[in-house]
């Protein structure tokens, strides 16, 4: 709330400490790890991996965060995707060499799952180690609720801005250039849900939330890459649509057999190759768009392949995160019909009819945060 440069020194200084204390439990692991602690390697089978990695999958939402400081960044053509490649791309290798660490020094058997790597320790004979990863554990949540929060913040803020919510929370602090009640709001309420809510019920929920986010945004990507309103045929547009079918039809059908366990590799084999035509059919289509700084390379495949991917660990979850996502996206639907859709259109709305009666040389320059 006092300010985003303050945050980032913050963060910054905090993620110099943590990075010491990761590097150190690397190198302890590596260096007190047995082989035989890694035998078996895979104890639940791949279907084990698959069901992990989809509970996980919302330890990665921390990343698309970096996207909503686009106002507050100074080239953010350039820095917002060096900013989310890079610091995911070192991430993914930290997390892989921790988890590495961790199963060396125990066997998978005897980790503890309320404090694993503290405990760790303890069993290896390094009992003062435990203090420091405890200490290091605390301050790595702490700073992941304060970018939470920060960048929670400026989603209520769009939010607001289109008056979906309350315009109250896109007000701008104009001494310190940042959205003070939407930071204040977010963080009171994830705390009260935080305090009444259980580690595995919020994991299932956030994890299936952010799958099928990020399966929408892949298929975002393709629609405007391949439509535009005025310039895109009627046939052209039923031809992105019918790819768009395949591709995640075939991924949802593997997914199914992959779960149902039934068809084996002939069913996989079948839905994979139905993904490719419907992929490789995608690929021949005039593009409609052309990124002028910074675009998703390889695309078709790669939102293709996301769409896939999304979708089969979204099939790696318990029933139970499927009632819980459907629950609260029947609300949210039923919120944006009553009164979201009805806010929106008043806003734009009123926003034609007032551009449309000034001169261009009238409009007023508002800039970036202020609404």
């Amino acid at each position: 709330m006092s300010s985003t440069r303050n945050t980032s020194i913050l963060n910054w200084l905090s993620s110099i400490v943590t990075t010491l204390v990761i590097g150190f439990i690397i190198v302890v692991g590596f260096v007190h790890g047995k082989a035989s602690n890694l035998t078996p390697f895979f104890p639940m089978g791949m279907k084990g991996v698959f069901n992990a990695a989809a509970v996980v999958y919302w330890s990665y939402t921390g990343f698309d965060m970096v996207a909503t400081m686009a106002e507050e960044t100074k080239n953010p053509a350039r820095d917002i995707p060096i900013g989310l490649v890079g610091s995911m791309s070192m991430i993914t290798v930290i997390y892989c060499l921790m988890a590495l660490a961790l199963v060396s020094m125990v066997n998978y058997t005897q980790i503890d799952v309320d404090a694993a790597y503290s405990v760790a320790f303890v069993q290896i004979g390094m009992k003062w180690a435990k203090y420091l990863v405890s200490i290091c554990a605390l301050k790595g949540m702490t700073t992941s609720l304060l970018v939470g929060s920060m960048g929670q913040a400026r989603y209520m803020t769009q939010i607001a801005r289109s008056h979906m919510i309350p315009p109250f929370f896109a007000l701008i602090h104009p001494k310190t250039g940042t959205p003070v009640n939407a930071t204040l709001f977010i963080t009171l309420l994830s705390s009260i849900v935080g305090l009444f809510s259980s580690l595995d019920v919020l994991s299932n929920v956030f994890s299936i939330s952010t799958l099928f986010i990020f399966m929408l945004m892949a298929v975002a990507l393709l629609v405007r890459r391949y439509y535009v309103r005025q310039n895109t045929s009627k046939e052209d547009l039923m031809r992105v649509l019918g790819c768009l079918f395949v591709i995640i039809a075939s991924s949802a059908v593997g997914t199914a057999l992959w779960n149902a366990n039934k068809l084996g590799w002939i069913g996989y084999t079948v839905a994979a190759v139905v993904w490719l035509i419907g992929t490789l059919a995608m690929s021949f289509l005039p593009k409609q768009r052309t990124p002028k700084v910074w675009g998703v390379p390889l695309v078709p495949w790669l939102p293709s392949l996301s769409i896939a991917t999304n979708l089969f660990l979204i099939g790696s979850l318990e029933p139970d995160a499927f009632w819980r996502f459907f629950l609260c996206t029947a609300f949210m639907l039923l919120y944006y019909i009553f009164v979201g859709v009805h806010a929106t259109y008043d806003v734009e709305h009123q926003n034609s009819h007032y551009f449309k009666d000034v001169e261009p040389t009238d409009q007023p320059n508002h800039g970036p945060f202020v609404t």
